[in-house]
């Protein structure tokens, strides 16, 4: 469980706190997404990615961990066999909370937070990957001639060998000129 923040709580004590944020838990593995109060879904944004982490896991000891925070049995299973594999690949990054606009009765601030179902595309957008990507093109042709001369070793020695004897004469060029 998170620490508890200081100042005011949810519920009033840490305890309660402790259970609506069990209960936001389990309704949001269960559905997928879950619409609350801004402040809420910012709480139980780094519970969830917690208990995500541990069913990655996947061993007896984070599943009783999980157990403790989400206490129904389906809901845990559903977690660490169908949630879990699915972000096998994704080191972090869970949930997405987006904000909705304020609540009818309360002018509550409101957002979802749901789970994130794309598929992880590490991008990245800036200036220095658009001038990067002409030169990583051009990269691989004198990589691959690199690769052809150590396997013809007796060129290789060749032209190390005649290399001395042409520079004395570029040099009479130079002198003649």
């Amino acid at each position: 469980m998170p620490k508890p923040t200081k100042g005011a709580r949810f519920g009033g004590s840490p305890a309660h706190e402790r259970l609506i944020l069990s209960n936001l838990a389990t309704a949001l593995f269960q559905n997928g997404r879950i619409t609350t109060t801004e402040a809420k879904a910012r709480r139980l944004r780094p519970l969830a990615e917690k208990l995500i982490t541990k069913a990655k896991k996947g061993d007896i000891h984070n599943r009783r961990q999980v157990l403790t925070v989400v206490r129904d049995k389906g809901v845990v299973h559903h977690l660490f066999t169908e949630i879990a594999p699915t972000y096998a690949e994704r080191p972090g990054g869970y949930t997405r909370i987006t904000k909705l606009g304020p609540r009818k009765g309360d002018a509550a601030p409101m957002a979802v937070i749901e789970l994130v179902t794309e598929q992880l595309n590490p991008v990245r957008v800036s200036s220095r990957t658009a001038a990067a990507e002409p030169a990583a093109e051009a990269a691989p042709a004198p990589a691959e001639a690199e690769e052809t001369r150590p396997a013809d070793s007796e060129a290789a020695e060749s032209t190390t060998a005649e290399a001395p004897e042409a520079a004395p004469a570029e040099g009479e060029k130079k002198d003649q000129a």
